[in-house]
């Protein structure tokens, strides 16, 4: 999947390096809102990971992503999730995180809308959602700048690395 900046791959163990490289530069961003951006982050957990993530993708269960790659430079940016939530909807969840030093040129909501094309075309998704903390503005920038509709707010439902209590809220589009 492509658009005229970005490049969406399947996992693969070929971006464990660049992977590891934007997730160091963006761990304080990142951490304040994921919590396996931690001290005990390491490359054979991140290598583990791909793993899962890879079977995942090639059954098509469970949790993966598609590494962001941008075009004009071949580089690793950052990640769009993909859930599978339930088969039988078929129902999805997306997520995604992006290296600090490319956020604000729209990569992210450029990356959503291909993630939605694919769901709703290739994988037949009858609802998306988009979960983050309430807390989370940015994330929530994009899922209103992709024609998400925020759907609920569930108060006090997470907590965030920190260990402050954080509300969950969910952005939702369905197929019309």
């Amino acid at each position: 999947m492509e658009s005229k900046r970005i490049q969406l791959v399947p996992p693969s163990l070929k971006y464990t390096e660049s992977m590891l490289v934007a997730i160091h530069e963006s761990k304080s961003d990142l951490s304040q809102f994921l919590p396996w951006v931690s001290e005990s982050f390491t490359e054979n957990k991140l290598r583990s990971n791909i793993k899962e993530a890879i079977e995942n993708f090639t059954l098509f269960t469970g949790e993966f992503w598609f590494n962001l790659i941008e075009k004009e430079t071949g580089l690793f940016i950052g990640a769009v999730g993909f859930i599978v939530r339930d088969k039988s909807v078929p129902y999805f969840e997306i997520g995604y995180w992006l290296q600090t030093s490319k956020t604000d040129k729209g990569y992210i909501t450029e990356a959503v809308k291909l993630i939605e094309e694919y769901a709703f075309k290739e994988k037949h998704a009858q609802r998306l959602e988009i979960k983050m903390a309430k807390s989370n503005l940015k994330s929530q920038a994009v899922a209103k700048r992709c024609g998400f509709q925020l759907e609920a707010c569930l108060t006090n439902a997470r907590r965030l690395p920190s260990g402050e209590l954080d509300s969950t809220v969910v952005y939702a589009k369905v197929c019309s």
